[in-house]
């Protein structure tokens, strides 16, 4: 179990190794953002249920994924603009609602999705992705600014899947439901019956 790891309550879901650019300007965030560099340390997002972004403390999804600060910069006093990069899930367990609004809470770790090659039924959703990634990486050639981040695996199934489930034009409840998933391919395989609904593939 952790304790009181802080939580960053969003309107959008945060993958194991997805990219998430934040501007940042309360307080409460602003604080938190020198805590967690401070210490080498990430933070929680989770979905927003009920409230928004900004003043109280909205209520949010019970599973997470916490994110780390891997570069950030200075926009103008008062404002942080950063690159955080998904790392683990995680279940809250209970939270508390500090006096600067700020929540925190105990949670605990889920395991990572077992590692598993993407089925040879799903190599056209790996072949989607990278053409996805080819075109992100020539429109933008800055690796700090490029919506993926690397390493890229392909072959993985989690990998491919957590990336097209990133891209996909989806409600971000349907969105959380695919992260919560605890199996790699059962997830990649609801994302190839959508692009096949769709006909993207």
């Amino acid at each position: 179990m952790v304790r009181d790891l802080a939580i960053f309550p969003l309107g959008t879901v945060l993958f194991p190794g997805g990219v998430l650019p934040l501007r940042v300007f309360e307080t409460r965030y602003l604080d938190l953002v020198r805590e967690c560099t401070a210490a080498d340390a990430p933070f929680g997002v989770c979905l927003i249920t009920e409230g928004s972004e900004v003043g109280e403390a909205a209520r949010h999804e019970a599973v997470g994924c916490t994110a780390h600060i891997v570069d950030f910069d200075m926009e103008k006093a008062g404002v942080l603009n950063l690159r955080t990069v998904g790392g683990q899930r995680f279940r809250v367990l209970e939270r508390r609602v500090g006096k600067d609004r700020l929540i925190r809470a105990d949670v605990e770790m889920i395991d990572a999705d077992e590692p598993a090659a993407v089925p040879r039924d799903f190599a056209a959703c790996a072949s989607l992705l990278r053409r996805l990634v080819d075109d992100l990486v020539a429109r933008e050639p800055d690796p700090m600014r490029q919506m993926i981040a690397a390493p890229y695996d392909f072959d993985s199934a989690a990998w491919v899947g957590n990336r097209l489930c990133e891209f996909l034009p989806i409600p971000p409840r349907a969105r959380q439901k695919l992260m919560e998933l605890e199996d790699a391919p059962t997830r990649l395989s609801l994302i190839h019956q959508y692009l096949q609904q769709h006909r993207v593939l």
